[in-house]
C-alpha cells in the first residue's frame, strides 16, 4: 500500500475510514457529547454519558492490546512526549466546554451536523478551525507559550500506565484492568440499560481512535517519510483541513484531512439512510452570533487544552494520560455552567 500511494496518502486514506465510522456513528448512533451531559444534566439519563465511557473502554482496552502485541508505542504520541500542564488543561476544558454548550455541538459534533445539511455547522466549523490556528501557531501563539509553556520530550511518567510501571507494576496490565473496569462500569451500573445499537456504536467509536493510532504508528515505522503518530481530534484538524483547501497544489494529504472529511461524508452517509438530511440554516441572528462565539472560544480552548471531546476525551484517555481525566471534567463543568446561562440568561429572538 504504502509503494503505490505513499505515505501521506495512506494515512490520509486512514484517518478518511476512521472518520466515516465516526460520522455515522454520530448520525446512525446519535453519539454525541454535548447531547450527553444534557442528557444527563436535565433528562435523568445516562445512557449517551455511558457510551461515552463504553467508548472510552474500548479505546484503552485495543491501545494497550496492541501495545502488548508490540503494534504500537504509546511513548510515541504527542500526548505522552510532552509534560503535562495542568493549568492549561483545566483553563482550555473550561473554554471549551463553555464554547460548545454555546455552539450546541463540539468540533466532532459540527462537522457531523454539517455532513446533515446544516449550514450553520459549515460557519461553526471554520471559525473553529480559524481560532485553534490563531492560538496554535497565528498571533496568540507567543501569548499562549508564555503562558502555558509545553516543555517537550518528557523523561517523567505521563500516564496511569507509565507511573504503574515505575513502580515495578505491568503497564500493560494497568491499562488493560482500568479499561476492563470502565467497560464493565458502562454496563452494569445504570439507571436505563444500554441498547445493543448504543453499545455497538459506542465501541464503533472506540475503535476508531484505535485504528487512528494503529495505522499512522505502522506508516511511521515502515515507510521512510516522518508521519506523525496521531488518531482523531477535532480542532487544530479542521484547521489543517482549511489550509489544505487552500494550498493542496503545494501540500499534500494527512491523517486529519481524511479524518475531517471522512466525518462529514460518513454523516452525509448516515443521514441519508435514516431519512433526515435536509438544508438548515439559521433563521436567528442573534443564535447564529452566540454560536459563532461559542467556536472561537472552543477552538481556543481546544489548543490550552491540547484535545477536545474526541481529542482529550477518548485519544488521550485510550493512552491513560494525566491530562484526559482532568480535561474530561473540566469541559462537563464548562458545558454544565453554559447550558445554565443558555437555560436562563439567553431568549429567543421576538
Amino acid at each position: 500500500m504504502l509503494e503505490v500511494l505513499g505515505e501521506a496518502n495512506t494515512v490520509a486514506l486512514i484517518g478518511l475510514v476512521g472518520g466515516i465510522a465516526l460520522g455515522l456513528a454520530a448520525r446512525v448512533g446519535r453519539f454525541c457529547t454535548l447531547g450527553a451531559i444534557e442528557d444527563l444534566l436535565y433528562g435523568s439519563d445516562d445512557r449517551r454519558m455511558r457510551m461515552w465511557v463504553l467508548a472510552i473502554a474500548v479505546a484503552i482496552i485495543g491501545t494497550h492490546a496492541a501495545i502488548a502485541f508490540g503494534l504500537f508505542d504509546s511513548t510515541t504520541s504527542a500526548y505522552l512526549d510532552r509534560v503535562w500542564n495542568p493549568v492549561g488543561t483545566i483553563m482550555g476544558g473550561l473554554l471549551f466546554g463553555y464554547g460548545m454548550a454555546l455552539c450546541g455541538s463540539c468540533g466532532y459534533g459540527a462537522l457531523a451536523r454539517l455532513g446533515g445539511g446544516d449550514l450553520r455547522s459549515f460557519v461553526i466549523v471554520t471559525v473553529i478551525g480559524l481560532s485553534a490556528y490563531f492560538v496554535m501557531s497565528g498571533p496568540l501563539a507567543p501569548v499562549r507559550v508564555w503562558l502555558f509553556p509545553v516543555e517537550e520530550g518528557a523523561t517523567s511518567p505521563q500516564s496511569i500506565p507509565q507511573l504503574a510501571d515505575a513502580f515495578g507494576i505491568s503497564s500493560t496490565l494497568a491499562g488493560l484492568s482500568l479499561g476492563l473496569l470502565l467497560f464493565g462500569l458502562a454496563l452494569v451500573w445504570q439507571r436505563q440499560p444500554l441498547t445493543l445499537s448504543q453499545m455497538l456504536w459506542a465501541m464503533v467509536v472506540g475503535l476508531a481512535v484505535v485504528s487512528g493510532w494503529l495505522g499512522t504508528y505502522w506508516v511511521a515505522t515502515t515507510g521512510f517519510a516522518a508521519e506523525p503518530i496521531e488518531t482523531h481530534t477535532f480542532a487544530a484538524p479542521i484547521g489543517d483541513t482549511i489550509f489544505y483547501g487552500m494550498t493542496a497544489s503545494g501540500n499534500t494529504l494527512s491523517f486529519s484531512v481524511g479524518s475531517v472529511v471522512g466525518v462529514v461524508f460518513g454523516a452525509a452517509v448516515g443521514s441519508y439512510s435514516k431519512g433526515h438530511f435536509r438544508w438548515e440554516a439559521c433563521e436567528d441572528p442573534r443564535e447564529l452570533k452566540r454560536q459563532l462565539m461559542g467556536a472561537a472560544v472552543m477552538g481556543a480552548g481546544a489548543i490550552l487544552a491540547v484535545g477536545c471531546t474526541v481529542g482529550q476525551g477518548i485519544s488521550a484517555f485510550s493512552l491513560l494520560a494525566y491530562s484526559a481525566p482532568v480535561t474530561f471534567v473540566a469541559i462537563f463543568i464548562g458545558a454544565a455552567f453554559g447550558l445554565r446561562q443558555l437555560i436562563t440568561g439567553f431568549q429567543p429572538a421576538q
